[in-house]
């Protein structure tokens, strides 16, 4: 099974060599191309000189044969015969000469003298068409040349035949090939050199940018991350920084929950342990003082208790994030009816009003008793953080996909400089009050872990001294 993942394992490409590849591929692309062509080019040009030179030494050649009247000579002229059997030579070809009765009267090769020729290109050159053609097939060159007359009329009185091999042309270009393959090399050479350098100099920025990264996952995270040459560098060391203060204040947290952990559970602890050797000191204390004094310790034993309680709470919801959601079809109006309905005793006890109003009928896909507890939370925190004779109002409204639910207070208010802190586990604005009215400090952690656990959100507004509005938003479906 190791072995599967390993080598099921995607390979890592490094940036760099994909860099230095791409730039290489680009850069050898035109390479490649521009010898192509002018190879190309350079092939041409050699064919259409060999041919025009060819085409006009025939020309002379003819001129000299109408001067002469070579055509009706017997027997012909050596001298001409042997300048002909030279240039067919240098051109390594064969020259034919074709009288008007198609009879061939002269062959360089002395194979077909005598014999008649009536070919395509024969007759055309009789009616006055010229032709030059290559043949790249089997490397020839073939040409007509019309022979005039040498009467003032110019009529055309025979043809001459060209065919030139291009061997030794092909022996050339190869040469000139085998020089550009190996100017291509070098230039792919230098190219490779120059990619490979410039690719490390546009790589710089990242590896110092990893190298500051390897300093923080060695545990220097409080040095700043900072790469300002690119933009993306600039956008990557941005991020990680923000990943990095969050992690500093995540640790920051941590250290304080504890912290505030064993402060908490340790204060119940001192208070019973102090009114226990109290009643250890007293001598013949009235049954009076001992109901009072257990009463004081089994009111910390609960204390401690719900301080447990409240705990494992956020530690299974941790666990089980929205995993062990009972969620089914619940009725909010329904179920903040019954929340205010157990807390209007609380609430008649300091005169607090607290009212309720509901803009249309609402059923949402919810946790009945986790929501249950996060509302009741918001309602009782509203009451007990009230001043005497105020007033809790809860709202509630919905539109095509949330439901809202709003919790508000004529109470204390929180400052401006708290807000952002209420939510944290075990922290209070006012820890003596709290003490007062029997608070863990964990009630507001709960509340918005079982909102984010229903895929909600809660939002605060409060001024100092002007009361508290928490604004709940849960999906009206949810979506698992």
């Amino acid at each position: 099974m190791f072995q599967d993942k390993l080598f099921s394992r995607k390979p890592v490409i490094s940036l760099q060599v994909t860099l230095i590849l791409v730039f290489l591929f680009i850069g050898s692309i035109p390479v490649f191309i521009g010898s192509s062509v002018l190879l190309g080019a350079f092939r041409q040009n050699l064919i259409d000189s060999r041919m025009q030179e060819i085409q006009n030494q025939c020309w002379i050649l003819s001129n000299k044969m109408t001067r002469i009247g070579y055509l009706t000579m017997d027997p012909k002229d050596s001298l001409l015969d042997n300048e002909m059997a030279v240039k067919a030579d240098m051109f390594n070809g064969r020259i034919v000469i074709i009288n008007k009765s198609f009879r061939i009267i002269s062959d360089t090769f002395s194979l077909s003298a005598g014999k008649t020729n009536v070919s395509e290109e024969v007759i055309r050159c009789f009616n006055g068409e010229n032709s030059s053609k290559y043949n790249q097939e089997k490397k020839y060159f073939s040409l007509t040349i019309p022979i005039y007359s040498n009467s003032e009329e110019k009529e055309i009185d025979g043809v001459m035949i060209i065919t030139a091999s291009s061997e030794d042309l092909l022996n050339r270009i190869v040469t000139v090939s085998d020089k550009g393959a190996f100017l291509q090399l070098l230039i792919i050479s230098i190219l490779a050199i120059v990619v490979v350098l410039l690719v490390k100099l546009l790589m710089k920025p990242f590896r110092e940018l990893q190298r500051m990264l390897n300093r923080a996952a060695e545990g220097n995270i409080d040095e700043d991350i900072i790469s300002r040459v690119y933009k993306e560098t600039r956008q990557i060391s941005d991020s990680i920084n923000t990943t990095l203060k969050k992690l500093k204040a995540v640790d920051k947290s941590r250290e304080e929950f504890v912290s505030n952990v064993s402060h908490e559970l340790k204060t119940p602890i001192t208070s019973i342990r102090v009114l226990a050797d109290s009643l250890i000191g007293m001598e013949d204390a009235p049954v009076e003082l001992y109901r009072e004094f257990l009463s004081d310790i089994s009111e910390e034993i609960e204390r401690e208790n719900k301080i447990i309680d409240d705990l494992l709470a956020l530690v299974r919801m941790d666990k089980t994030a929205g995993a062990n959601l009972n969620v089914a079809q619940v009725k909010i109006n329904g179920l903040l009816e019954l929340i205010l309905k157990r807390l209007r005793p609380i609430a008649g006890k300091r005169n607090i009003e607290l009212t309720f109003e509901s803009m249309r009928e609402v059923t949402a896909d919810v946790d009945e008793m986790k929501l249950s507890l996060a509302l009741s939370n918001l309602v009782e925190n509203a009451i007990k953080y009230n001043i005497e004779g105020g007033w809790v109002r809860v709202t509630l409204d919905a539109d095509h996909k949330f439901f809202y639910v709003k919790v508000a207070d004529s109470g204390i208010g929180i400052s401006e400089e708290f807000q952002e802190r209420v939510f944290d586990r075990f922290y209070r604005v006012d820890k003596a009050r709290s003490r007062e009215t029997g608070g863990t400090g964990l009630g507001l952690s709960i509340t918005k872990k079982i909102v984010l656990m229903h895929q909600g959100a809660i939002k605060l507004q409060s001024k100092e001294g002007e009361g508290t509005t928490f604004t709940v938003r849960i999906p009206l479906t949810y979506i698992s």
